[in-house]
């Protein structure tokens, strides 16, 4: 903590990052791990908006602002570094992955009320055990095993896919989900020699911010492979050339 500046929130109860506690405030520990969250509400946001304005499947919705609750959660815990807050953060991680999961599996899935019953269930399982255990290295192994069974799926999606705009998409999701996860490795790794230069580059942040771009693209993917599956006829769009978003053209009824 930096002197002079004492905390709103009490002693930390969570787990910390590298990056000095209440440097900036006294009611936010982590700053930039806290409004490094920020970006990717608002790109949920447009996720959000697109998938109304032209009437995709709930799931989308709920996709989005799933996304939303994820980085309100992180920011929650980052700003505060108490138990509760982090398990705000984790809880809503794994129940993220269970919605990609549905999504990724259910076309082709016979018995459709089987799937999102197990995985509701599983989530609320899920959500007991970490109010009741402080899971560490359990909770991080199992997040990575459900991200893994999501691997095989994406990968499917994008063999079948033509679209070089779509492809791109995907790329963009595999190029922000590698940056990210080695500015996560190196925060976490490397953060007694990163202490000690006059420059912290923030690692854990710099996460936060790709995450949130990763997420898009994952999403926009998913939508853009849904609506070829539909028949509506999707296309990868650019706000202002530049920001990708799905367009579709349903077919008309008869």
């Amino acid at each position: 903590m930096a002197e002079g500046i004492s905390s709103f929130w009490g002693p930390v109860t969570s787990a910390e990052w590298c990056e000095k506690n209440y440097v900036y405030s006294s009611y936010i520990a982590e700053f930039f791990n806290t409004i490094s969250n920020i970006p990717g509400i608002f790109l949920a946001l447009a996720g959000l908006i697109n998938a109304f304005r032209q009437r995709f499947e709930k799931r989308f919705s709920i996709l989005h602002i799933s996304n939303m609750i994820l980085a309100i959660g992180s920011m929650l815990y980052h700003a505060t570094l108490q138990h509760m807050q982090q398990q705000g953060d984790e809880t809503p991680m794994v129940w993220e992955m269970l919605l990609y999961i549905y999504i990724l599996y259910s076309p082709d899935w016979h018995y459709r009320s089987t799937m999102p019953t197990f995985l509701f269930f599983y989530g609320v399982a899920f959500a007991i055990v970490h109010a009741l255990v402080r899971l560490r290295i359990g909770f991080k192994v199992h997040y990575v095993i459900l991200c893994l069974l999501c691997v095989p799926r994406m990968y499917k999606y994008y063999i079948y896919t033509k679209d070089a705009s779509a492809k791109r998409l995907a790329k963009l999701y595999l190029a922000t989900i590698f940056m990210g996860s080695l500015c996560w490795l190196f925060d976490r790794l490397f953060c007694k020699n990163i202490s000690r230069w006059y420059f912290n580059p923030e690692g854990h942040a710099l996460w936060h911010v790709l995450m949130g771009f990763n997420s898009y693209f994952a999403n926009t993917f998913l939508m853009f492979c849904r609506a070829q599956q539909l028949g509506w006829n999707p296309k990868v769009a650019h706000f202002m050339r530049f920001f990708p978003y799905v367009k579709i053209q349903k077919p008309k009824t008869q």
